[in-house]
C-alpha cells in the first residue's frame, strides 16, 4: 500500500500584479488591480499630463494607449469649473446651479436625502452614484445648465427606473459586485467585498468568471490534496 498525498495545490496564489513599468505588456496592464493615486504617479512618469486631473477610467486609457503604441495621448478632462468655490461652500439647495460639484461626504448626503423626500421608497442603486457622475458631467460638458434638484432626479432615476444597466468599460469593481450577486445565491455585500479583495490581489483577470474559476480550481486541487491511501 503506498500514500500517494498530492500536494499540488491548484490553489495557490497566482502570482502577485506586475509592477507598473513602461515595459510591462497591456495583458499585465489588465490584470492589475492599481488605485488611482498610483495610476496618476505612474501617468507623470511617462509624460501624460495634468494626471492628477483625470479620473481612473481615463488615466487607464490614456496607460493603456502609451502601452500598446508608445504615443502619449491627452485625455480631453473635463473643463476647469467657472468657480474655485465649490457648491458644497454655498450651502446645497435644490435649485443652485451645478457649477463646482465635489463629491464629499455632504454633497451625497444631500443626495440621498433629497431623493428620499422625492420618492420616500428610495434606496441606492449599485452603480447608480457612478453612473450619475458621468451623466453629470456629460451634460456639463455639452453646455446644459443643470441643478442638483436636476442630479436628485436624476439620481432617483438611476436607483429606481428599473433599467438593465449597460455595461462600464473601466469599473470593473462595478461590474464585479453585479455579477456576483446575479450569480451567488443568498449574497451578502460583506461577501462579495471580500471575494473582490482577494481578486484584487492576484495575477487575473478582475472579473467575476475569473475569480469563480480560480475558486473552483482551488477546491480542486484541496480536495486531489486530501486523497487518502491508495492500493
Amino acid at each position: 500500500m503506498e500514500w500517494r498525498a498530492n500536494r499540488t495545490d491548484t490553489r495557490r496564489l497566482m502570482p502577485r500584479k506586475t509592477a507598473l513599468s513602461k515595459s510591462m505588456t497591456t495583458a499585465q496592464f489588465d490584470r492589475g488591480y492599481w488605485y488611482a493615486t498610483e495610476l496618476a504617479q505612474f501617468a507623470a512618469q511617462i509624460g501624460i499630463p495634468r494626471s492628477t486631473r483625470l479620473r481612473k477610467d481615463e488615466l487607464e486609457a490614456a496607460i493603456r494607449t502609451f502601452l500598446e503604441t508608445g504615443r502619449i495621448v491627452s485625455p480631453a478632462g473635463r473643463p476647469r469649473p467657472a468657480s474655485k468655490r465649490r457648491d458644497v461652500e454655498k450651502g446645497l439647495s435644490l435649485d443652485l446651479p451645478v457649477v463646482n460639484y465635489v463629491n464629499d461626504r455632504e454633497t451625497k448626503q444631500f443626495l440621498v436625502t433629497e431623493a428620499a423626500r422625492l420618492v420616500p421608497a428610495f434606496k441606492e442603486r449599485s452603480g447608480a452614484r457612478y453612473r450619475l457622475n458621468r451623466w453629470r458631467e456629460e451634460q456639463l460638458a455639452n453646455g446644459r445648465r443643470l441643478t442638483y434638484g436636476d442630479l436628485v432626479r436624476r439620481y432617483v432615476e438611476l436607483s429606481l427606473g428599473g433599467q438593465r444597466y449597460d455595461r462600464i468599460p473601466h469599473a470593473r469593481y462595478i461590474n464585479f459586485i453585479a455579477d456576483y450577486f446575479a450569480n451567488e445565491e443568498d449574497a451578502a455585500m460583506a461577501d462579495a467585498t471580500r471575494a473582490w479583495n482577494r481578486l484584487k490581489a492576484l495575477d487575473i483577470p478582475k472579473t467575476y468568471a475569473a475569480w469563480k474559476a480560480h475558486e473552483a480550481a482551488g477546491r480542486a486541487g484541496r480536495n486531489a490534496g486530501t486523497e487518502g491511501p491508495r492500493a
